[in-house]
């Protein structure tokens, strides 16, 4: 029997260009916020980091909405989850993968150097949220780095790919995005409390009760993210010029929904998500472009 001719690099090229707009797309359906961020970055790491927000959200809808909508039970949601993890695994090891959005993630993660170290811990938090479980203290710390940090240090791997660093200061640059991470987790978390509360049957802050929260049991929360936003801010000018302004525009957002949370009443948080508004997104991200530090970025 004839053996097939092996893929020309034609192929495989129109393969990989597929893969990289399917992600393209899930970011244009579900985020505002990160693809206007993501547009400030050179075009080779842009199309990398889409890649990595497309293959989050879909093991996202697994544990959080469309599975579920769907009419998938818990333990069809928890299989679901594991083989998309197996799949991304092996597409790792193989470089291929039929399904899209996994074979663009695998690409990136075999160009910048993304390895199972990163996506367990992502797909461990994932699974976390298919247990019914309440959260403790600790939980929340090992959620919240498999959920968001591993993200940052994800995206890291890319910035810095073509520009190699110092052990000690890579440890300084993990350290920013781990932060980063973290905050942008926990000021989600504080704007889907109802979401989270009513919808899932979560509460990712144990301790505070979420129908009797005060102003200052909230400030306490905001000053914790703050504190993250603050050490993620000390980093970026260690960042590439092609990574940092987008960098520094997501940092920016957050920073102004943190201040947007601290003015909303507590008990308000309950029923209405709070956002910037795309006019106000637009001025960020050209006050990160453009604005008064812009030159050192």
């Amino acid at each position: 029997m004839s053996r097939r001719t092996p893929p020309t690099k034609t192929e495989i090229g129109t393969y990989n260009q597929a893969a990289r707009a399917s992600s393209a797309t899930v970011i244009g359906h579900y985020s505002t916020s990160f693809g206007l961020a993501a547009r400030l970055l050179e075009p080779r790491v842009r199309s990398q980091v889409r890649t990595i927000y497309a293959l989050v959200r879909i093991a996202d809808e697994i544990v959080d909405g469309a599975a579920s909508q769907a009419g998938l039970s818990r333990d069809e949601q928890r299989a679901l989850l594991d083989g998309l993890e197996r799949e991304t695994t092996e597409a790792i090891t193989h470089g291929f993968s039929t399904n899209l959005v996994v074979h663009a993630f695998a690409a990136t993660a075999r160009e910048a150097g993304i390895d199972a170290d990163l996506t367990a811990p992502f797909f461990a938090s994932m699974r976390r949220d298919l247990d019914p479980a309440p959260f403790d203290t600790a939980g929340v710390a090992e959620y919240i780095y498999g959920s968001a940090e591993v993200i940052g240090l994800m995206c890291l791997r890319c910035f810095i790919q073509d520009a190699p660093r110092t052990r000690a200061d890579l440890a300084v640059l993990e350290t920013g995005a781990r932060s980063l991470g973290a905050a942008f987790q926990k000021v989600n978390f504080l704007r889907d409390l109802a979401a989270d509360r009513d919808g899932l049957g979560r509460n990712y802050f144990p301790g505070v009760s979420l129908l009797t929260m005060t102003d200052e049991e909230k400030n306490v929360l905001l000053d914790d993210m703050d504190a993250d936003l603050a050490a993620a801010e000390l980093v970026l000018p260690m960042l590439p010029r092609g990574s940092r302004r987008a960098v520094t525009a997501a940092h920016d957002l957050f920073a102004r929904l943190s201040t947007k949370l601290r003015a909303t009443p507590a008990r308000e948080l309950m029923s209405a998500r709070v956002r910037v508004p795309d006019p106000e997104k637009i001025m960020i991200a050209l006050g990160a472009s453009f604005g008064p530090k812009a030159w050192k970025r």
